[in-house]
């Protein structure tokens, strides 16, 4: 990876990275030689405080601070990732869904990646150069009704915004793309998979049974690992891909059974 893909020189903001997959993507970054600056509402030890910020950018105030943190820090940002997501609707369907849990979903999943877009695209537009990741989900085509309804509609709606921004600023220098992952074994998700194993009886590869099955199966036979989403968030990012513009691409084990 590293004689394949170089960020030296490059500036990047990844947002939710301190855990999981967005720690994985910082990291990977940081190897490649990007300079990063992360977000979340807590800074994780392992961060130091240069290369974060704390921010709550579920809030307009949040994604203000984050957006011209990283102009003072970086001076400009050439690479951003929106890592940010999650669900916290309960389950039930659609009626157990109130109007607070729908603007969680969406306050969480969609307006983050406006509102920081909003701010720091304009800049890569006049250097007439830059790179925009949004982290969908497979969940946009493959909702659980039980639930995932809203979470799955704000990840769709995060979709169809990107591919109108690609559309717009691609004739302007900046590339525009979706990466759209499975199941990943994160530290949440192998926490998720011993409970449900705890309660079924079964061990932990049998928790993770479980989990796929409610998926309709992974082909491949394992969820995806966090560093996996992030090599192929590098190559997105990188000069490698600078052809690529407006396309969404899964990283799901062959979850989704559909072309």
């Amino acid at each position: 990876m590293k004689e394949f893909i170089s960020f030296k020189g490059k500036r990047a903001l990844i947002t939710a990275g301190t855990k999981g997959t967005g720690a994985a993507t910082v990291a990977l970054f940081r190897e490649l030689g990007a300079q990063v600056l992360t977000t979340a509402r807590s800074r994780h030890e392992a961060i130091s405080d240069e290369s974060f910020v704390a921010a709550d950018l579920a809030t307009e105030e949040g994604s203000a601070i984050v957006a011209r943190t990283a102009c003072q820090r970086l001076g400009a940002v050439d690479i951003l990732v929106h890592m940010l997501g999650g669900s916290s609707a309960p389950g039930g369907g659609f009626a157990a869904l109130t109007d607070s849990d729908w603007h969680k979903e969406l306050y969480l999943n969609l307006f983050p990646a406006i509102r920081l877009d909003r701010q720091l695209v304009p800049q890569m537009i006049n250097r007439g150069s830059g790179v925009v990741i949004h982290v969908s989900s497979i969940q946009r085509t493959l909702p659980l009704p039980e639930s995932t309804t809203a979470y799955a509609a704000a990840k769709a709606a995060l979709s169809t915004y990107s591919k109108a921004l690609s559309k717009e600023v691609a004739p302007k220098g900046v590339r525009v793309l979706r990466v759209a992952p499975g199941w990943i074994e994160t530290e949440a998700a192998v926490r998720y998979a011993e409970r449900l194993a705890e309660g079924a009886g079964t061990d932990y590869e049998g928790g993770k049974k479980i989990i796929m099955d409610a998926l309709g199966g992974i082909p491949i036979g394992r969820p995806a690992k966090p560093e996996e989403v992030a090599s192929l968030i590098a190559f997105l990012a990188s000069d490698r891909a600078a052809a690529i513009t407006g396309a969404e691409y899964l990283i799901d084990g062959g979850t989704v059974p559909t072309v």
